[in-house]
């Protein structure tokens, strides 16, 4: 049976350990990021070699292309394609949330702290949902990315490893929201959101 909001308000069994308004995520995102664990490094890593990859292809089409439109296939990568993807980035986040159980589910923006998000108001989400929603957008990019950046000709290898490099960079909020779990190896965590409020909760059962 689903937990609810208010099961999670019952202080013999659950403890409440982070209470983080939206307009601190980005310092709780920053901060989560720069935790070592095995999980960020697997994320730099493929940070990494997604660069190499994109590198790769800029050294391999060199001379086989005018300038022009070399730059133009760049601009599509590292700016275009990552802008216009960031609804169906939020709408893969959506989607397992609805999938999970979840309805009241909002997405936001805060250009602020340049972060877009989405939340399940007074949904409560346990470390396999959370995971299944946090992943999803990353690996379904990925793979159709690769698919295409080996499947499609030269200038589209370009401007496609470019933005598989970029969209990776991006789900750094993802993964510094799945860090907490992982530092918080063996416990039970469990999350929800007031979005009215816009506050995110997070509990362990004692």
């Amino acid at each position: 049976m689903a937990l609810k909001v208010e099961d999670l308000e019952d202080e013999t069994k659950y403890r409440q350990i982070f209470k983080i308004p939206y307009d601190d995520l980005a310092s709780f995102v920053l901060d989560y990021i720069r935790r070592r664990t095995g999980l960020m490094l697997f994320f730099w890593s493929v940070c990494i070699v997604f660069l190499c990859l994109a590198i790769t292809i800029r050294i391999n089409i060199s001379g086989y292309y005018p300038f022009r439109n070399i730059f133009f296939h760049t601009i599509l990568g590292l700016v275009v394609f990552p802008v216009l993807y960031i609804p169906i980035h939020e709408f893969l986040h959506v989607v397992p949330f609805y999938l999970s159980g979840a309805k009241r589910i909002r997405i936001g923006v805060d250009l602020k702290q340049y972060l877009f998000y989405v939340s399940a108001h007074r949904y409560v989400s346990n470390r396999e949902q959370f995971r299944f929603v946090a992943w999803t957008p990353f690996a379904v990019t990925g793979i159709i990315s690769l698919f295409l950046v080996f499947t499609l000709p030269g200038l589209w290898k370009w401007s496609l490893s470019l933005f598989l490099f970029v969209h990776t960079t991006m789900c750094a909020g993802d993964f510094a929201m799945l860090n907490l779990y992982t530092l918080h190896k063996g416990k039970k965590i469990y999350t929800w959101d007031d979005v009215d409020e816009k506050i995110a909760y997070f509990y362990e059962e004692i």
